[in-house]
């Protein structure tokens, strides 16, 4: 079996799994909800400037949510012996990382595609289409880099506490990025206008994706 299949093979694994059970999925959904309509009913958003203050809450939403479902990705496979078998198995360390950050991504992105209409609908918001790539590298390289993190972190009795506490200091650029790009987009200006920013997120993708797939080994076995 090639590379690329055991990597698909793990991955569908885990969509089955989740699919199934839908604990990732229910849980960030919900806290991506609550925070969302927390935050518009203090600011009202609607009645503000929303293109200046969206862009902070809509990505505060999604960071946090995001750090839930990170967490609770390893902790399910750690709590029902799933990650010793993955050990176990002559696969390479890099196809599980890969797997496990694909999965995340999609998870993430699932949890995206439903709260942002909502979010954008309470603020009074259009969803301009160059949002998207903004969302898909933010998301990206928020997960490439809290995969890392989570395999970290499972195996300390406060990983739920460690994760956000490693994981943010490193994912700062990440988030300022896709921050003041989505309010480049809100504002009614183009992806070229915010070039500066996606190129600093396709950066810190390639990088710290790189960095992830290498060490990930040592990592797991730790």
């Amino acid at each position: 079996m090639g590379f690329l299949a055991k990597v698909g093979t793990i991955l569908w694994k885990d969509l089955r799994a989740e699919f199934r059970t839908k604990d990732i999925l229910t849980s960030i959904f919900v806290f991506a909800f609550l925070v969302i309509v927390i935050f518009n009913f203090a600011f009202e958003l609607h009645r503000l400037e929303p293109e200046a203050i969206a862009p902070g809450v809509l990505w505060v939403a999604f960071t946090f949510a995001g750090v839930l479902g990170l967490n609770r990705s390893f902790v399910l496979e750690k709590d029902k012996g799933c990650l010793e078998g993955l050990m176990l198995c002559p696969v390479d360390r890099g196809a599980i990382y890969l797997a496990k950050m694909m999965g995340n991504t999609i998870f993430i992105l699932l949890m995206e595609a439903v709260a942002l209409p909502l979010f954008l609908a309470l603020s009074n918001l259009p969803l301009p289409w160059e949002l998207l790539p903004i969302l898909l590298l933010g998301t990206m390289g928020f997960a490439g880099v809290g995969t890392l993190f989570a395999a970290i972190s499972v195996n300390t009795r406060t990983r739920e506490v460690m994760l956000p506490l490693l994981l943010f200091p490193v994912i700062v650029p990440v988030i300022i990025a896709a921050v003041k790009a989505t309010g480049v987009v809100f504002a009614g200006g183009s992806l070229r206008e915010a070039s500066g920013w996606l190129n600093l997120l396709i950066g810190f993708d390639l990088i710290f994706l790189a960095v992830a797939f290498i060490t990930f080994e040592y990592v797991l076995e730790e």
